[in-house]
């Protein structure tokens, strides 16, 4: 395959991934060609990275979209920025000439999703969806466990997801804390979640009805738990509060975000107990799918531990997944390798547990094995970005997603949003996410 010239948008710290790729593992299939980004600071920081990896990207503005790709003969547009810009720069991208590779959420809205599929279907152009959740081996076993037929007939599905006060809180810290900017847990971080279980069976949500609220973070709890006046961010604060994140202690934030506030005034490290939070912190699912079955689902971000686990009942037996992603949190908001003594390097993103059990009826339990990559999410990682640079092999497992999963994944959440603000269970067909009235 021909090197194929590419563009990037939103300079994060999720960006690094992908531009690391291209500069690096992936740089026979992929030339960086420009990144974008309202804050000329983080793009800068990006550049630099790339220049000292021997690619000579340009640096533009968003707004310049349009341009860029035609002036350098973009063949493909990455797409890292904030959640609330997916769907304005990927039908933009689009319409423009190229190909998209999307990071999840596709977007956070009925409308956003309506403009993307529109774009889609006049342009004829590909939009490939990066679920690295679906890479993890373990979530792979559980797949082809389900394929199989060991299980007969899915049933129903319980999912329950925990986020730890490391990882949960972080959310409450930056712009993914206004509805408006990620569309909530529910589009922003569940996406994933949604994704992963209509891919495991195979299945179309249908219905939805949602529960939940913000019963922990924010400043109408911090004042109900008597914890008195709060900074408003972390950097200079009290190095002994837990839920204060100091940019200064970690050098990539510090250059991508404390460095660089001049240019646009967006603080990385707001504190979770104040300002305008009106994202949920707790919240319960109740999905009808289309072929019949149904899931319960549950999300906490602030958990003393992180994982997740996963039961799937069918109409021959039972699989049961469980994860410990995290066993537990230090008291300066580190990971405590003496709370979990089988704690990994959480540089490989391993969890410190994992169990794949599957029972069919009037037969007893056995596990089954997961194997292990090197890397990020057990080399999930690796071959997320094998699929993204030089396309899937072969993919018995459908692993590979593109934009009709990312739609049918923030389904779930949009018309969770919906339920939650009515009160009562909400349709997908409602939604209208496919324009088709």
């Amino acid at each position: 395959m021909a090197q194929r010239r590419y563009g990037l948008v939103g300079c994060g710290s999720r960006a690094r991934m992908y531009a690391g790729a291209m500069t690096g593992a992936h740089s026979d299939d992929a030339r960086l060609v420009a990144l974008g980004d309202t804050n000329p600071g983080r793009a800068e920081f990006h550049r630099a990275a790339a220049e000292a990896a021997g690619a000579h990207p340009v640096v533009f503005h968003p707004d310049d979209l349009e341009r860029v790709v035609a002036e350098h003969g973009l063949d493909r547009v990455v797409v890292t920025s904030p959640d609330r810009t997916h769907a304005d720069l990927v039908a933009r991208s689009l319409l423009a000439g190229a190909d998209v590779v999307v990071e999840k959420p596709l977007t956070t809205d009925a409308d956003g999703a309506r403009r993307i599929v529109e774009a889609v279907e006049r342009t004829g152009r590909s939009v490939v969806m990066t679920f690295n959740y679906r890479y993890s081996p373990r979530n792979t076993a559980l797949k082809r466990v389900i394929a199989s037929g060991a299980l007969g007939t899915v049933t129903s599905v319980h999912f329950e997801w925990v986020l730890d006060t490391a990882h949960g809180a972080d959310y409450f810290r930056r712009w993914h804390r206004r509805k408006e900017d990620s569309g909530g847990l529910l589009v922003h971080k569940a996406s994933h979640h949604f994704d992963l279980v209509n891919w495991w069976i195979d299945d179309e949500p249908r219905r939805v009805f949602a529960s939940g609220g913000l019963r922990f973070y924010g400043p109408g709890n911090a004042a109900a738990r008597g914890l008195g006046p709060r900074p408003a961010r972390g950097t200079g604060g009290d190095p002994g509060d837990p839920f204060q994140l100091d940019l200064r202690g970690d050098e990539l934030l510090q250059r991508l975000y404390l460095d660089n506030e001049q240019h646009d005034g967006y603080l990385r490290d707001q504190d979770v107990f104040s300002g305008e939070i009106d994202v949920e912190d707790n919240l319960s699912l109740v999905v009808d799918y289309a072929g019949g079955p149904s899931m319960s689902y549950s999300l906490n971000a602030h958990a003393p531990w992180e994982g997740y686990t996963v039961a799937v009942n069918g109409t021959a037996g039972r699989a049961e997944l469980t994860v410990v992603e995290r066993g537990a949190v230090a008291p300066g908001g580190g990971i405590d390798p003496s709370a979990v003594p089988e704690q990994r390097d959480a540089r490989d993103a391993r969890p410190v547990s994992e169990r794949l059990l599957v029972q069919q009826h009037w037969g007893t339990a056995r596990e089954v094995a997961i194997e292990q990559g090197a890397g990020g999410h057990g080399g999930g990682d690796q071959r997320l970005l094998r699929d993204v640079f030089t396309g899937p092999g072969d993919d018995p497992l459908g692993t590979a997603a593109d934009y009709t999963d990312g739609v049918r994944a923030v389904a779930v959440g949009i018309a969770g949003n919906a339920s939650l603000a009515g009160g009562r269970a909400v349709t997908v067909d409602e939604l209208d996410l496919w324009g088709r009235g």
